[in-house]
């Protein structure tokens, strides 16, 4: 879109032509009032508070785009008494319950009607019996909605699930004699109010949803409202804490909301977590499973001793999980350095050595893309993981992307996925054989690069790697060629997704290389998403070693003398939501994070001073992050946390990007060694992410075999049926579980239970062969 100017109250602002001039207002720090109107998201037109004058005639900001020259006028006498009648019509029957209501002191419907000076109610009604609806982790209270449409438009247009529509109300017709001595917006929108409420796409009026919350966090009013919350604090009691999603490696800006408990248990704890929803969405295990920290009574001395001299003494290697803190894995690396220890965490250092053969390619020393990168797409392909599962704030990208910029994309995967098939009309979903991630990758290059407008110049000896994929190991549609022809139309803009499945395979390297070769030689942008949530982080800290030795230190990860926030260890330490520090989110930033809830045990620190390391505070190590491998000397305390009003991330800094040397090549492709049948895969269901997630009292359950419908009936299970699960590296029981949004013959064990233990039927590949039987 080419560069405008546009005149907003007699000033001059700059543009791109075609944005809707609501989202241009709200940029440059013009107020307009809109209650139905969500950033990133289709106009619903529902409350009609946004309109202006645009070159003389009446529009709907939210709605209208902006065109060069256009003047805009944003408040007039006839304007004001437009919105006030509107907001007049929102009032008729609105329960006068604000004293209890969850939503008062940050309801928008006080807010406007405060602002529009609603003093006095022209206007009455007979009222509509509305029961409330239990939704799960969410209520819907339809008495107290006024179908201003964001939780559907941002349900279908941001988070793919498309579950809610509006239905009948069965409100009494507003009288039609009305319509001449009333403004004619709030006419039109009273009469859609009386007709109308939200409802579910199910006969039954049940929500079949991935339960990720966003239509609470937009909601204008309390009409939909975590279950857990309603009715526990008022929005004023709560001290609103901002930090970084502790689960996943969007590291998406939250605020834990927390005040004190009950006359017995005084001490503080956290009510809820919410978001900016106009800036970030937040996934079903950021906004649910906020309370996972680690209670202790003080500090265990004792214990504190031991692990000292374990340390010193007896242990030759730390082995830690992804759930840490850059300054924690700084604190690590020192560790290593000053007692010369290995120091193991696998999956990192499976994504380090995929980075380390991306980067012998590409040139960089990270991927290009980032999740904007993503929605500005108007092509984007995903490969090598189960995208809603394993990262959910892409999948919305991914969708946002397809949906808003008429987009199109493709979907590579073993395991079906309906929600995904859901998308757009222009998206493709190909089942490939489980193993054949290789000669997928291969195929998108050799395809993609013969693209107009995205060959460069692919040398001549990748080009003859490339074209010896296999065809049938890639699976593709016989009308593959005929689908991209019309997806491919008006296509500039591509990104290439790449999931944990890439770099937890066998062949690895040259799948890095190749993903690398992507980067460097076709105009596609590229993201390997980090699987935890600070993989990405602690790959560049950390000098990580393959194996373990035979003594071992665990810190949140299994160990002879265990370190452990979750409190199942030998020494207690504070989790993630009990400390402050730094993640690296999969958008190559460093943002901070702060404590919700004080913790009065030992921290990782203190063991470090006890050995010699001369840091008195855990975030003194922020300015210390290694600035060759792209971080910069910034203290702590100096990081921002917000968004502006154009929605850009004002969050940390971005880790610089540093050029190496592209002298890897890409190796000829191996046989793609297929598992053909009985296979399994290890992944989460969605909102679980690991065991603090479960730990979570919302979210807390055993982990199951979850398998498609279509799976159990030729299989001859049911819900709750005990099988055991068979592989050549043991068998464990459990019971399986129907996942309504799975498709296709591969279930999925998970990771969140450590109970479960299911990894330990994996190695290495998410992937694996199974016999499974009920008993």
């Amino acid at each position: 879109m080419s560069e405008i100017t546009v005149k907003i109250n007699g000033v001059d602002y700059k543009a791109k032509e075609g944005e809707f001039l609501l989202n241009i207002a709200r940029r440059e720090g013009v107020f307009i009032p809109a209650i139905c109107y969500q950033t990133g998201c289709s106009p619903t037109l529902a409350c009609r508070l946004c309109i202006v004058e645009a070159d003389g005639k009446r529009v709907y900001a939210c709605n209208a785009k902006a065109k060069d020259g256009m003047d805009i006028v944003t408040d007039s006498d006839a304007i004001a008494e437009e919105r006030e009648s509107i907001m007049q019509v929102y009032d008729v029957n609105h329960p006068l319950q604000c004293g209890v209501c969850d939503q008062s002191g940050e309801c928008e419907l006080q807010d406007y009607t405060l602002y529009m000076n609603v003093n006095e109610q022209k206007y009455a009604i007979p009222d509509t019996l509305r029961p409330i609806r239990d939704w799960g982790l969410m209520k819907y209270d339809a008495a107290l909605c006024i179908v201003c449409e964001k939780c559907i438009t941002v349900c279908k247009d941001m988070i793919g699930d498309s579950v809610l529509k509006t239905v009948p109300r069965g409100g009494e017709a507003v009288d039609k004699e009305l319509k001449s001595s009333m403004p004619k917006d709030a006419y039109a929108m009273w009469n859609k109010l009386q007709k109308s409420v939200i409802g579910t796409v199910k006969e039954d009026n049940t929500l079949d949803c991935q339960d990720c919350g966003e239509c609470i966090a937009v909601c204008p009013v309390g009409a939909l409202v975590s279950s857990d919350f309603q009715y526990t604090a008022n929005a004023w009691e709560l001290t609103k804490i901002p930090a970084s999603n502790p689960h996943s490696s969007d590291c998406s800006l939250i605020y834990y909301n927390i005040k004190h408990g009950d006359m017995k248990n005084y001490d503080e704890k956290i009510f809820r977590v919410t978001n900016d929803p106009h800036f970030v969405p937040l996934h079903g295990g950021a906004r649910f499973g906020f309370d996972f920290e680690n209670r202790v009574v003080g500090k265990d001395k004792p214990m504190f001793e031991k692990a000292v001299k374990f340390l010193t003494e007896e242990a030759d290697t730390i082995r830690f999980s992804s759930y840490i803190t850059n300054e924690e894995a700084l604190i690590l690396q020192k560790l290593k350095e000053k007692l010369g220890l290995k120091l193991v965490n696998e999956d990192a250092y499976a994504y380090q050595q995929f980075m380390k053969h991306y980067s012998s390619v590409s040139g960089k020393s990270l991927y290009s893309a980032d999740i904007n990168a993503i929605k500005a797409s108007n092509f984007v392909i995903s490969m090598g993981t189960q995208v809603r599962y394993d990262a959910p704030n892409i999948g919305y990208a991914l969708n946002n992307a397809v949906t808003m910029n008429k987009g199109a994309g493709l979907y590579f995967h073993p395991v079906g996925d309906s929600v995904v098939e859901g998308f757009a009309k222009n998206m493709m979903t190909i089942s490939h054989k489980a193993g054949a991630e290789e000669h997928v990758l291969a195929f998108i290059l050799d395809y993609f690069s013969q693209v107009e407008g995205l060959n460069n110049d692919l040398p001549g000896e990748i080009a003859d790697v490339v074209k010896g994929f296999d065809k049938d190991a890639v699976a593709l549609p016989e009308d593959f060629d005929a689908k991209m022809t019309k997806m491919l139309a008006k296509k500039d803009t591509f990104t290439l997704v790449i999931g944990e499945d890439c770099y937890a395979h066998e062949r690895a390297e040259n799948i890095a290389k190749l993903a690398g070769a992507v980067d460097k030689y076709t105009n596609i942008t590229v993201m390997v998403i980090p699987s935890k949530t600070n993989t990405l982080g602690v790959s560049l800290i950390c000098d990580l070693d393959e194996k373990a030795g035979s003594t071992v230190l665990g810190y949140n990860a299994d160990g002879d003398f265990v370190l452990s926030a979750l409190g199942d260890g030998d020494l207690d330490m504070p989790a993630l939501n009990q400390q402050e520090g730094t993640f690296t989110s999969f958008n190559k930033r460093v943002v901070p994070t702060n404590a919700a809830l004080a913790y009065s045990g030992y921290v990782l620190n203190d063991l470090a001073k006890a050995v010699g390391l001369t840091k008195a505070l855990t975030v003194d190590y922020t300015a210390e992050l290694p600035q060759e491998k792209g971080f910069k000397a910034e203290t702590f305390d100096s990081l921002p946390n917000h968004y502006d009003n154009g929605g850009n991330e004002i969050r940390g800094y971005v880790v610089e990007t540093i050029e190496t040397a592209a002298d890897g090549k890409v190796d000829k492709l191996a046989k793609a060694e297929l598992l053909e049948s009985n296979v399994v895969y290890l992944s989460n269901p969605i909102i679980q992410f690991s065991p603090f997630t479960n730990k979570a009292h919302q979210l807390k359950t055993d982990g199951k075999l979850y398998v498609s419908a279509s799976y159990a009936e030729a299989n001859g299970l049911e819900e709750g049926d005990k099988v055991e699960i068979k592989t050549d590296l043991g068998v464990i029981e459990t019971t399986v579980e129907i996942d309504s949004q799975l498709t296709g013959d591969i279930p999925y064990l998970p990771t969140f239970d450590k109970a479960l233990n299911a990894e330990a039927l994996f190695d290495g590949s998410r992937f694996t062969k199974a016999t499974i039987r009920k008993v």
